[in-house]
């Protein structure tokens, strides 16, 4: 199940089973920088989004991790974070009208060449490039600010937002999402069965 803290929603049961697949699916290897997926979505749609952020440092965990929501970005609902990560937002507006501006996980020991991996629901206002800014906190104190340019060593996670996907044919990244929906649905709908009865509601 996916949640908002400030103001909780109840989402159709096969995003939550999609959200959980998509987890299981995931590699947890780390990539070179902080990064927002997909890359490519649609304007208008609500849609699965990931947030990754590598832990590079050896000798250290990934602790906190800060995301700053670009305008126009609106994050419907979130799911439930790792274990040992706790999640804060900060918002503008209530109720229906709220707007999420900046996303807080604490708590967590993300070892080095693993990613901290976050999940949410939202839909681009309109077509154009989004630019998310995320600030990384590790276990020693130190900072990463990925706020740069996509030259820079700390990029900041961008992703664009398209009026449509494709021609008339379907898109391999439609194919691709297809695939990992069917495949979403039964390791999800499995792992559901199995552990409905120990896992305690959101």
């Amino acid at each position: 199940m996916f949640i908002r803290p400030s103001s909780p929603r109840r989402l159709a049961p096969v995003a939550a089973v999609l959200a959980v697949a998509v987890a299981v699916i995931l590699p947890a290897t780390a990539s070179a920088h902080a990064r927002v997926s997909p890359a490519v979505s649609l304007a208008g749609k609500l849609q699965l989004y990931s947030l990754a952020v590598p832990t590079e440092k050896s000798g250290a965990t990934t602790s906190k991790i800060v995301m700053t929501v670009p305008s126009g970005f609106g994050i419907d609902s979130f799911a439930p974070p790792p274990p040992g990560w706790h999640m804060s937002e900060a918002q503008t507006g209530s109720g229906d009208s709220a707007v999420v501006t900046r996303v807080t996980w604490t708590g967590g020991h993300t070892p080095t060449g693993e990613d901290s991996l976050f999940q949410f629901l939202a839909q681009p206002a309109q077509a154009q490039t989004y630019t998310f800014q995320v600030q990384q906190t590790y276990s020693d104190g130190s900072i990463v600010n990925w706020n740069g340019s996509e030259s820079s060593a700390a990029p900041a996670p961008t992703i664009e937002a398209a009026s449509s996907l494709g021609g008339g044919g379907t898109s391999t990244l439609t194919i691709i999402a297809l695939g990992i929906g069917v495949l979403g649905l039964l390791v999800g709908g499995f792992a559901l069965i199995g552990g409905s009865s120990d896992r305690p509601l959101a």
